[in-house]
């Protein structure tokens, strides 16, 4: 049990040190507040002369608080609550512009465009249609892999959507043309 030796409150909980009324430390209820008792030890002998013997200068009265300059016990200090500190914060990185992050889905694009209305030209479309197709398709992934860097998701699947029209030509002509054979 701990007693607050400034207002007597006594506490049963061992982990407090302060009083929770004013602040001041706790002591065990059992002790009389006293200091421990001191032992007395014997004076070195003296092996100097008085005037080899350094001297101590007193100040005057009053500068260390007390009448002979004696200083006044210091009064404890209450603890103040407050709040943790902030957390570190972050300086925002500068995000990096888009440069040239629009050229892929962009070629899917024109190429898919291309193979749609020269697909059945000299047989462009067989090359052309594919590759709309997977350039749309690699340009999605890194949209999703790295949204800050690369843009152009529309394009992209507009690219694969019209390869894919091209693709959807050739067959329609390849049947057509074994349709007719027959």
């Amino acid at each position: 049990m701990k007693r607050c030796p400034k207002c007597n409150q006594e506490f049963t909980e061992d982990w407090l040190t302060f009083c929770t009324s004013d602040g001041t430390p706790l002591t065990e209820a059992g002790s009389t507040g006293d200091p421990p008792p001191t032992m007395a030890m014997p004076r070195p002998p003296v092996t100097a002369t008085q005037e080899e013997r350094p001297t101590i200068r007193m100040p005057a009265e009053g500068v260390h608080g007390g009448p002979l300059g004696r200083p006044q016990q210091p009064q404890p200090i209450a603890p103040v609550w407050q709040p943790p500190p902030a957390p570190f914060a972050m300086a925002p990185q500068p995000t990096r512009q888009a440069t040239n992050a629009l050229g892929l889905p962009i070629l899917a694009l024109v190429i898919g465009i291309i193979s749609m209305i020269f697909g059945l030209w000299c047989c462009f479309g067989v090359l052309t249609s594919p590759v709309a197709i997977g350039l749309g398709i690699f340009s999605l992934v890194q949209i999703k892999n790295k949204p800050t860097e690369h843009t152009g998701k529309p394009f992209a699947i507009i690219g694969i959507v019209t390869g894919a029209l091209g693709v959807l030509e050739w067959i329609l002509y390849i049947g057509l043309v074994l349709w007719a054979r027959s």
